[in-house]
């Protein structure tokens, strides 16, 4: 046989023998349940925490932690891992060090679960009645590690990061008593009653799940007004000039609750304490809870408070979750402790309706004046209605974003939303609230909705869950109508303009003009120049674009997110600059002839330059009133 043609021969046996091989095809291992389910019953003991916090140079947080036990053998310890308010796993297992078990004066071995890295899993050993755990907290001393929680003027403690707890058992049947220790000096303030003794203050025994609610501000410059019998506001500050409120400051703080309970007639706490931090050293913060909340602002809230309205917003929102996220809940974001997942398909009610009240709070009590309120609702509209991603993307499927992005910064976000269930869900009451007026001649608004919804049960601060079924039921007993079917559409829909009939029917609608409205102004300011409605890019401080419009003027000259703007039309780059070569540009002719917006761009270590055509001038949202007299919209920004 020739020796090509054994060769042939040779090579096809080899290849039939290993088309007779098979791959190696394995089965998975089977996931095992290893955490013990939740059970609504009580825990037997309670759990002691001390927690030393004075180590305020390395933001150092020392745990001490007593649990009781009944029996020997398997246990499972859980630090928080879905944290309420964040809609997400949260929880910052990356910064417990240190952990060490003790039992009967010996060390007891963990093992971390290979599924929930959450929990740790250790055999109690005969005999013991106590396990005594010992670890750290590291917080944050940098920013790309996180918020930072502890500067040497204040702090902010949360319980899920410097506790753990017993798996098996609804967080709200193990009891707790925490004791801390502050630093020399200090005040702490938390929804949590406490005694203080020195610089230690020993808090109210309660249950797990309202330890966790009820976070701590602690600082060196304090100082606390009461705004009701009720409620006070607990302010800490970088520095004690921060601290000087105007007796008008806290009388629009006073009337913010004041209006609240005009509009609910219920109050779901027995006391309320707002802990506000004006700081530029520890990390911002605007978190609910149902006797409390977390608020943190830039310096100027009170002293710059003629400036504009800042972060004004913020305390009225975070007041509103008492009633809506924390008193009333989505059914489905209710948990009975922090290792089961939350699902988060009713936050277009949850924090969109939030919103809506927010500002309406906001102007009715003064903290915002109502031409603010309006300029902040006309750059909501605006923005809303500029985002092509509502091609793709229905605003119902945002609600996923918490989990999805865990809140970290996206590149392109008029493309691919970004918690667009705040803003529109707003703009969805609003428009649910013009309809209520039109459906039932003027008598009925979104107020009959809060009042029937949230007002009820006074001093309860359980939680009562809500479906969306019970959402349009309850807008049915206000005013009959299709409301399923109504906000099914507006959660759902695609390739729609933002749903800005709310404004047109209570009476205003969007324009755009090439003056800025005195809210954008501020804005400008602070350092934020606006330009998405021309060439379809905002602009931070030193010329960084800081958003792009997908497929806008700026996106087509391939300029993205970080850009630097050095130049433009060959001088070095001002916010005044770029805005009067926008104008120059307008219809496409200056002195009779073109004059195309040229722009000096860095990115990273290199340089190129780009010119836009873009020839409509500068465009500046703001709401324009239809017709005379009180329209809805007036009449919701009302003070009752």
């Amino acid at each position: 046989m020739p020796r090509s043609l054994a060769f042939a021969a040779l090579l096809l046996a080899s290849t039939a023998a290993s088309a007779q091989v098979q791959n190696t095809a394995p089965q998975p291992v089977p996931i095992e349940q290893t955490v013990p389910t939740a059970m609504d019953i009580a825990y037997p003991g309670v759990i002691k925490l001390d927690v030393d916090a004075t180590d305020i140079e390395r933001a150092i947080f020392r745990v001490q932690e007593t649990i009781p036990v009944v029996e020997s053998g398997p246990m499972t310890l859980l630090m928080s891992q879905w944290l309420p308010g964040n809609h997400a796993p949260r929880g910052q297992i990356e910064k417990l060090a240190g952990l060490k078990i003790i039992a009967g004066g010996k060390p007891v071995r963990w093992t971390r679960d290979l599924v929930n890295a959450y929990a740790f899993h250790i055999d109690v050993p005969s005999g013991v009645r106590e396990l005594n755990l010992s670890f750290e907290f590291l917080s944050a001393n940098k920013g790309d590690q996180g918020r930072i929680v502890m500067t040497p003027a204040m702090l902010n403690l949360q319980w899920e990061s410097v506790s753990l707890y017993p798996a098996g058992y609804f967080t709200r049947q193990i009891p707790i008593q925490a004791t801390v220790r502050y630093p020399a000096g200090w005040t702490a303030a938390s929804g949590l009653p406490s005694t203080r003794n020195g610089s230690t203050y020993a808090y109210q025994q309660t249950s797990y799940e309202t330890l966790q609610d009820s976070p701590v501000f602690a600082g060196a410059h304090y100082k606390e007004w009461k705004l009701s019998d009720r409620v006070d506001l607990n302010v800490f500050a970088d520095t004690p000039e921060e601290l000087a409120a105007k007796p008008e400051h806290i009388a629009a703080h006073s009337r913010l609750i004041e209006q609240a309970m005009k509009l609910y007639g219920a109050q779901h706490y027995d006391r309320y304490e707002f802990l506000l931090a004006i700081t530029d050293k520890m990390g911002g913060i605007g978190l609910e809870h149902h006797r409390s909340s977390e608020n943190g602002v830039t310096p100027g809230y009170f002293t710059e408070w003629d400036k504009g309205p800042g972060r004004r917003n913020l305390l009225p929102h975070e007041l509103v979750h008492s009633w809506n996220g924390k008193y009333r809940r989505g059914a489905d974001l209710f948990t009975p402790d922090f290792a089961t997942p939350m699902r988060n398909s009713l936050l277009w009610v949850y924090e969109g309706q939030t919103q809506f009240w927010g500002y309406v709070l906001q102007a009715r009590s003064g903290i915002v004046s109502k031409q603010d309120t309006l300029d902040m609702l006309a750059s909501i509209g605006a923005s809303l209605d500029a985002r092509p991603g509502r091609e793709w993307r229905p605003v119902g499927d945002t609600v996923n974003d918490p989990i999805i992005s865990a809140r970290r910064p996206k590149g392109w976000v008029s493309w691919q939303r970004s918690e667009d269930y705040y803003n529109e869900g707003l703009l969805i009451w609003l428009e649910v609230d013009s309809m209520l007026r039109q459906q039932s001649g003027g008598k009925k608004s979104m107020d009959d909705f809060a009042k029937a919804f949230f007002g009820m049960n006074d001093g309860d601060w359980g939680v009562l869950p809500y479906t969306f079924e019970d959402v349009a039921t309850t807008l049915n007993s206000v005013q009959p109508y299709d409301w399923a079917g109504f906000l099914n559409k507006r959660l759902t829909e695609l390739g729609e303009r933002a749903p800005l009939g709310g404004f047109e029917a209570n009476g205003y609608r969007i324009i755009y003009t090439d003056e800025p409205t005195a809210f954008l102004k501020t804005q400008e300011a602070a350092g934020t120049l606006d330009l998405t409605y021309s060439l379809g890019m905002a602009i931070g401080k030193e010329g960084k674009v800081s958003s792009v419009k997908w497929d806008g003027p700026a996106f087509g000259a391939d300029i993205d997110v970080d850009t630097e703007i050095v130049a433009v039309n060959g001088a070095s780059y001002t916010p005044d600059r770029i805005k009067a070569a926008v104008t120059a540009n307008k219809g496409g002719t200056n002195k009779g002839g073109q004059a195309p917006v040229k722009l000096m761009l860095k990115d990273g270590d290199g340089f190129r330059e780009v010119t836009i055509d873009y020839r409509g001038g500068l465009r500046y949202p703001r709401l324009e009133k239809i017709g005379t007299g009180q329209g809805g919209l007036d009449r919701l920004l009302t003070a009752r």
